[in-house]
């Protein structure tokens, strides 16, 4: 499959397995996971064909592992990224001691008063390493990388998830752990 298909059903699947099942359809189930069947059915419904083939080498090949499948291929999901309301059933995990978030230089000023605050989403996205950070924050401009005392949050009770595809997830990050790097 070439590129621009690649990221065309990625895009697809983003908008209709984190945004807008609805849209086609569809109904996330606990763990906001989707019988592949059903998802596939609902695409060629719309007039999206998804060929179970192109399915699997978006899940193989997306550069950010957005989506997965189930242990027996038959169910899949967003790993997380969700704006709409879906328990993903993410067990609770003891962070590393240093953890990343990358965002755009615009942003830098409310984000140092107000700290990482989750907006529309389910939790705030933290990477483990600061090139994936700061290839974040370039979607949104000028990059700029903030460094989360993730461990010290961790001792004062602030709950972090780790997706399946390793992105860190938690609440809200205030602005006491958060140091501009």
């Amino acid at each position: 499959m070439n590129k621009n298909r690649l990221i065309k059903i990625s895009k697809y699947l983003s908008r209709h397995l984190r945004h807008q099942p609805q849209r086609i359809g569809i109904q996330l189930s606990p763990g906001g996971w989707v019988p592949v069947d059903e998802l596939l059915a609902a695409c060629q419904k719309y007039q999206f064909n998804i060929s179970r083939k192109d399915l699997e080498e978006v899940v193989a090949n997306n550069d950010k592992k957005r989506f997965s499948f189930d242990s027996t291929g038959t169910l899949i999901r967003a790993n997380q990224g969700h704006s709409i309301e879906v328990d993903l059933q993410l067990e609770p995990v003891v962070p590393p001691q240093i953890l990343y978030h990358g965002t755009g230089a615009g942003a830098v000023e409310s984000i140092l008063q107000t700290g990482l605050c989750k907006m529309s989403r389910h939790h705030v996205h933290l990477s483990w390493d600061i090139t994936t950070a700061k290839t974040v924050g370039a979607r949104h401009g000028k990059p700029v990388v903030f460094m989360i005392n993730a461990l010290a949050m961790h001792e004062h009770g602030h709950t972090f998830y780790r997706s399946d595809n390793g992105v860190w997830l938690v609440d809200t990050v205030p602005p006491d752990y958060l140091q501009l790097i």
